[in-house]
């Protein structure tokens, strides 16, 4: 089971004050990915912004992460992410960033700490 696996998590300065992702309960298959912002952000309907998470995570050969979208946010305001589920690979060592599309009819701010993802590892 992915719970049991080592994932090394290098938090870059931007997300100092931000919760690290973790699994919430024993049969969550997620954890959360936070803004890791300066300002907020503003997506006008129809765009899509990439939002940075202040993380670079070490997945070991053999596994991918998975970034999804969260069904919370999805739901009430028509957030998503163009390219869903977004594959990191094994070697990739840069920051995870979070495209999002705005598929409602108002725009969306996404704040500091806001939870705007799932990440899966696989």
């Amino acid at each position: 089971m992915a719970h049991d696996l080592q994932v090394e998590i290098r938090r870059l300065a931007s997300s100092d004050g931000l919760p690290l992702p973790a699994y919430m309960t024993d049969g969550a298959a997620g954890m959360d990915l936070h803004a890791a912002l300066d300002a907020n952000i503003t997506i006008e309907p129809g765009d899509v912004a990439l939002i940075p998470t202040g993380l670079a995570i070490a997945i070991p050969a053999g596994y991918e992460a998975q970034v999804r979208p969260r069904s919370g946010i999805a739901v009430k305001h028509g957030i998503g992410m163009p390219n869903a589920p977004a594959t990191i690979d094994a070697d990739y060592r840069g920051e995870i960033r979070v495209p999002l599309i705005n598929l409602g009819r108002a725009a969306f701010t996404v704040e500091r700490g806001m939870r705007i993802a799932q990440l899966v590892v696989a």
